[in-house]
């Protein structure tokens, strides 16, 4: 597996960002509730909820090593939905828990809507290829939604793709092999997220 962490800015800028040796991050076991629980304590780090984004490079780390060591995660997933193309597995849920963990299955040609997540968020590849495009902002008098395009990045298999909260994307998995990510989102404030229609300059909550 490749090495790469980039980082997606508010700005839809996607940039490169170090990313550690393999061979360093090798465990005999790094356990899921070890992953877990290191990111509780990194985030608890954080005084203010909205500043969280700013460990995103400790947050990238625990996550490319999960990746590394934890050969289950290739395995658990559910199969896509007819409809939507997509299929996703919670890893992890509890009533109040500040984290949203799963791992997405995509059929290939399957593209979402342009839109934010309303927070941070951390994408690992397993399988596939994924092409991300990059949206941005602009300001307008009225206070509309106009955006305009501003790049487009493929990912593959060991690539991973962090968002600070108000990131624009959309996500097309390529052929000829269905994607597969570990994905891992903050708390996500609902009325924060938005799917955007660069047509109409609109955007609806998600």
């Amino acid at each position: 597996m490749g090495a790469t962490d980039w980082i997606v800015t508010n700005e839809g800028q996607c940039e490169p960002r170090p990313s550690a040796r393999q061979w360093d991050l090798v465990r005999p076991h790094y356990y899921f509730h070890q992953f877990l629980t290191d990111i509780i304590n990194i985030l608890g780090e954080v005084h203010h909820e909205d500043e969280q984004w700013d460990r995103l490079p400790q947050i990238r780390l625990c996550v490319r090593q999960l990746v590394m060591n934890s050969y289950w995660l290739r395995t658990r997933y559910t199969e896509p939905n007819p409809q939507t193309g997509v299929g996703i597995l919670t890893l992890y849920d509890e009533i109040g828990y500040p984290l949203t963990v799963q791992n997405e299955v995509t059929w290939p040609g399957t593209q979402s809507p342009i839109h934010n997540h309303g927070t941070w968020g951390v994408v690992a590849l397993i399988q596939g290829q994924e092409e991300h495009t990059f949206w941005r902002r602009l300001p307008t008098r009225n206070g509309g939604y106009q955006i305009e395009q501003v790049g487009r990045k493929v990912l593959t298999p060991g690539d991973i793709l962090s968002f600070m909260p108000n990131a624009i994307h959309q996500v097309k998995a390529l052929a000829p092999d269905p994607t597969l990510s570990f994905c891992l989102y903050g708390d996500t404030q609902p009325r924060s997220r938005f799917r955007f229609d660069p047509t109409a300059n609109t955007a609806k909550l998600f």
